[in-house]
């Protein structure tokens, strides 16, 4: 008994190759991309939160500035007391 195939073609075919050999046709137009001002702003208002979160708490310069400040002994007296006394007062809205 012999067994005759059904279709006339090779069950495996070897691969054709096209004439354009995997160059890239350059066209003329250009991709482009628009953002809108939302987008934009957006954008700005998260750069500026990523450097706010990266930045020191702490500011040396002022820090030192406020220590010579306080070991001065004529720094503190009467008149910046009150002050400071006012400026809290002030923040808490009792004055």
């Amino acid at each position: 008994m012999t067994i005759d195939r059904i279709n006339p073609l090779e069950p495996v075919q070897p691969g054709k190759k096209s004439g354009r050999g995997g160059q890239v046709e350059r066209g003329k137009e250009q991709d482009s991309i628009s953002l809108s001002s939302e987008a934009v702003e957006k954008a700005e208002l998260y750069q500026s939160i990523k450097l706010v979160a990266e930045a020191p708490d702490v500011r040396i310069d002022r820090v030192a500035e406020l220590r010579a400040k306080i070991n001065d002994p004529s720094y503190i007296n009467d008149t910046i007391i009150r002050a400071t006394a006012d400026r809290i007062m002030d923040s808490f809205g009792l004055l």
